[in-house]
């Protein structure tokens, strides 16, 4: 059994039927889209998939960070006012 991510469901035949009512009809939740009961694909809100986007940018940075301050090289000081 695979779990769902998201309150709301429905099948790849309500979303090729209508897909503005599903987008309307979700208030800006996620809804899962079920293929034979199973999960296909999310359908998600822009605001939801810009927010979404933003947090793996940040984790990527974040990341980023962490693996140069562990690369063993010696950290250059730098004032703000002197960029």
């Amino acid at each position: 059994m695979q779990p769902i991510f998201a309150t709301q469901t429905a099948s790849i035949s309500e979303l090729k039927t209508n897909p503005s009512a599903l987008i309307k009809q979700s208030d800006g939740e996620s809804i899962a889209i079920l293929n034979h009961n199973k999960p296909v694909a999310y359908l998600v809100s822009t605001d939801m998939y810009e927010r979404m986007m933003e947090a793996m940018d940040d984790m990527a940075l974040s990341q980023t960070v962490s693996a140069r301050m562990n690369d063993g090289q010696t950290p250059i000081k730098v004032m703000l006012d002197d960029l």
